[in-house]
């Protein structure tokens, strides 16, 4: 192992250094993520108080408040999404760089080479993380299933906003928009209560007391 390392250019030494540091955040990215670790995800970060306090003019009376709360829900989703694809950026652009480095390529095309990769990885999991929540609200039945159930805060609920929760919907796990009932901000992770179904596609929380 250490001649193999040994013989290694210093360029390929650092790709195969970043590969395996991407690769340990990434996968513990993804495992977080699935399991609605709200305190694990990178994502649960500083940046969301900036946005939630963004998010605090609007109110369940204000007549713009369904355009504010996609506005807001959009933005939500792309810095939610960017993080995951920053880290499959980082992940496909190392291994790939590495490997074509070892195979003695030019450095310039193996770096054109790995750019052209972790952009495809990039793109594949924003695509997949976006698409993920809406085929399962696609399968929701009966959101009125949901009141009564506790359930957790997946994407955080800006304060009079919109977020989105984790909770059995029919029998089913699913993940569905909703707010807090009295408008607080709840950040991801939090284990909610369902009380009510505002509308079609949303459901309204309150926080389970410890």
């Amino acid at each position: 192992m250490s001649a193999w390392w040994s013989s290694l250019s210093p360029l390929n030494q650092m790709f195969y250094a970043l590969a395996v540091f991407f690769s340990a955040l990434f996968g513990w990215q993804l495992v977080s993520s699935f399991s609605a670790l709200g305190d694990g995800d990178l994502d649960a970060s500083a940046d969301d108080v900036d946005l939630a306090d963004g998010d605090g003019d609007a109110t369940w009376d204000d007549t713009d408040g369904d355009a504010f709360d996609q506005d807001s829900e959009s933005l939500e989703t792309f810095r939610l999404l960017s993080i995951r694809s920053i880290l499959a950026f980082g992940t496909l652009f190392s291994w790939a760089g590495a490997l074509y480095l070892q195979r003695s390529l030019f450095p310039g095309l193996a770096l054109l080479r790995a750019l052209l990769w972790g952009l495809a990885g990039m793109v594949t999991v924003a695509l997949f993380f976006w698409l993920l929540p809406r085929l399962t609200e696609e399968g929701t039945a009966n959101l009125d299933t949901a009141i009564g159930q506790i359930g957790t805060v997946y994407m955080d609920i800006p304060e009079g906003g919109v977020g989105q929760i984790k909770v059995l919907v029919s029998g089913t796990t699913s993940f569905v928009r909703a707010r807090s009932h009295d408008g607080r901000y709840l950040p991801a992770g939090t284990a909610v209560r369902v009380i009510s179904r505002p509308d079609s596609s949303t459901l309204g929380v309150e926080p389970v007391e410890a």
